[in-house]
């Protein structure tokens, strides 16, 4: 998983809790997609959550308990590291998958556990003919928006 480490001030969000601008382009870092579940950490503190938007810049929103520590504060220098969450699309499916966006983004928007069912299924093929009929299997059944093969 590609880790994306940068260091940023916290903002204070109105309603609690604070929002993390991230400084760079996701797509570019992560390729493009409808959403973005990162995990990672902030400051040392374990996070996970969703990129938003307000048109301009993508952040990561933390919610009220964050300002229960009384270290972390508006304005605050902190060190970010943040990836893609769950398991990724493997390249020989990535590659099944080339000029069906719509089914590779379907993948991507899954929850973790079909995710990691799909690769699961696709790296626990001890021989090369499995694995390859597993893709296939794989690739059709995104194809069609099913979450099951």
């Amino acid at each position: 998983m590609d880790q994306k480490r940068f260091s940023t001030k916290l903002q204070a969000r109105p309603a609690g809790g604070f929002r993390i601008e991230i400084p760079f382009e996701p797509a570019a870092a992560w390729g493009a997609r409808d959403r973005y579940h990162l995990v990672g950490s902030i400051a040392g503190h374990p996070v996970r959550g969703a990129l938003k938007t307000d048109g301009t810049v993508p952040a990561l929103e933390l919610g009220p308990a964050w300002g229960r520590d009384a270290r972390l504060v508006d304005g605050l220098q902190v060190d970010v590291e943040l990836g893609l969450e769950g398991p990724q699309m493997p390249d020989d499916l990535v590659t099944a998958l080339d000029g069906h966006d719509e089914a590779r983004a379907f993948f991507d928007a899954l929850p973790s556990f079909y995710r990691k069912n799909f690769v699961r299924s696709i790296d626990s093929a001890k021989r090369p003919e499995t694995r390859a009929r597993r893709v296939v299997a794989i690739a059709d059944a995104l194809r069609q928006g099913r979450r099951d093969i």
